[in-house]
């Protein structure tokens, strides 16, 4: 089955970066130069940039989610390391979830398996963030979900949840490649939610933001994100609105 199986991102420093993600986030480095924590989920590949990174609000790439079963572990975790990271909280019915950046200014969101106060009793293994973290979701932003989620319905994606949240002025949507049912068929349900987040592949997010014409995307010199690469067969997801080039 096809998966995501690479986010290219450019940087100032790519060294520094995968040593950040290995040290502080504990993945490892893949022969390919990829660092990420298996096989099974997205790989992340730093290429070098001539600017530094600037994030944008109209930035087609938002940010990178790892799920882990315990948030509050990962974020002592963190700040034993010296990060500065966000005090957990629920953020309405999407998550459980806290923020920090990476040292070029990436965007990386923890996001717990569970609710607020829905853990289960049970111990967690503290030598691994968060008792044991994965890259769940990458998220981009959309001026146009209808052209999006053709593109990736038409490789095959999957629709998992549906997450309107109005008072922010976006639409959340989740797609992946897989053939798991969902709890529930109905894409708005609370009880699709928390399953995401414990999925072990990664997932795509796509904001769809009310009212914003475009979405930026950097180009080959700047530092910022350059696009995904998804296997079997092997394609390049890029440019705003996720234009498709064959790689």
């Amino acid at each position: 089955m096809s998966k995501i199986e690479t986010l290219i991102l450019r940087a100032r420093n790519p060294k520094k970066q995968r040593e950040f993600y290995k040290q502080i986030l504990g993945m490892e480095e893949f022969s390919d130069g990829r660092v990420g924590y298996s096989t099974v989920e997205a790989g992340i590949k730093f290429l070098p940039a001539q600017q530094i990174y600037s994030p944008r609000k109209d930035d087609l790439y938002w940010k990178i989610a790892l799920a882990v079963p315990n948030i509050e572990l990962a974020c002592i975790q963190l700040q034993k390391k010296g990060i500065v990271v966000d005090t957990p909280r629920q953020f309405r019915d999407v998550g459980y979830l806290a923020h920090f950046t990476d040292p070029e200014g990436f965007t990386i969101e923890l996001i717990e398996h569970y609710f607020k106060g829905d853990r289960p009793l049970c111990t967690w293994d503290d030598t691994k963030l968060g008792g044991g973290a994965h890259l769940n979701l990458i998220t981009l932003r959309t001026a146009d979900i209808a052209r999006a989620e053709s593109v990736v319905i038409k490789l095959g994606m999957e629709p998992l949840s549906v997450q309107p949240v109005d008072s922010h002025g976006f639409t959340l949507y989740f797609y992946a490649f897989t053939t798991e049912a969902l709890p529930s068929t109905d894409l708005e349900a609370i009880e699709n939610r928390t399953w995401l987040y414990q999925r072990p592949y990664s997932i795509l997010e796509i904001q769809h933001v009310k009212g914003l014409n475009q979405t930026y995307m950097a180009s080959s010199s700047e530092a910022g994100y350059q696009g995904l690469y998804i296997s079997n067969p092997k394609t390049l997801i890029e440019e705003n609105e996720l234009k498709l080039l064959n790689g």
